[in-house]
């Protein structure tokens, strides 16, 4: 299951991917994502850099690890997510294209990548059952919107 978003930021697209690139500062973003660190040696975004992401939901925490799949400034940025016992839960991007005038258009993409045994023990652990009943779709919503809000103020 793939779910993708877009909206269109009157900022430079340098900037927005600067802040989804950022993903110690992703709990600014995310309603799920709290942050983290990068690992093995790593202090930003490149391909092959590796990060360990907290999240929350309400009182439930976990973590996840995350690879740098694609990382090109100002056009793109992914990574997959696996759990910490190194099972794949998810892969994301972000892809922003120059819309003239200084703006851009952003478009997060979600793609689910659990096995179908892992599920429901994912579900147990984050508090979300079902990722395809329009939960992920406004995660990304909201996440955009918060992209937006920060890319455009002053």
């Amino acid at each position: 299951m793939t779910v993708s978003r877009t909206v269109h930021v009157d900022a430079p697209a340098t900037k927005v991917w600067e802040l989804v690139s950022d993903l110690p500062a992703m709990g600014r973003l995310s309603p799920e994502n709290t942050g983290g660190s990068w690992r093995g040696g790593a202090t930003g975004p490149a391909v092959g850099a590796t990060f360990k992401g907290s999240n929350r939901n309400g009182s439930r925490r976990w973590s996840t690890t995350v690879r740098v799949l694609r990382c090109e400034p100002g056009t793109t940025f992914a990574f997959a997510v696996s759990s910490v016992a190194g099972i794949p839960v998810s892969e994301w991007s972000y892809d922003i294209e120059a819309a003239g005038d200084g703006a851009c258009e952003v478009t997060e993409t979600w793609t689910d990548r659990r096995p179908g045994w892992f599920k429901k023990p994912a579900g147990l652990v984050t508090g979300v059952m079902s990722r395809d009943d329009g939960s992920t779709a406004e995660n990304l919503e909201k996440t955009l919107a918060a992209v937006k809000a920060l890319a455009e103020a002053p």
